[in-house]
């Protein structure tokens, strides 16, 4: 009976410390299951950060392109009413000049 007292703690011991190596086998591949999955979406979030700032990018040069070309268009449309509005100044002025040299007359 002592003999047997020793032998089944003793086994019991031997099945927990399997166990217990068992739990820590598993435990630290979760944990390395754990850090792959972190390390990839880091990865992804990374990724999807810089996409999304090249992306923000393009619009900013896209808009500064549009406006800039806005701005062009507008100076060209001033240019031109500006050479109508001489033209016209310039008729006006001939037109009053003959009236005036015809009234003379």
């Amino acid at each position: 009976m002592k003999k047997t007292a020793f032998i089944v703690p003793a086994l019991a011991a031997i099945a927990l410390a399997a166990c217990s190596e068992n739990a820590q086998q598993e435990t630290g591949e979760a944990a390395g299951a754990v850090a792959a999955d972190v390390d990839s979406t880091v990865g992804e979030a990374a990724r999807d950060v810089e996409q999304a700032s090249d992306e923000a990018f393009g619009a900013a040069e896209r808009s500064l392109d549009e406006a800039g070309q806005s701005i062009e268009n507008g100076a060209a449309r001033v240019d031109a009413a500006s050479d109508r509005a001489q033209r016209e100044a310039g008729q006006e002025l001939e037109e009053a000049g003959r009236d005036m040299q015809t009234d003379n007359d």
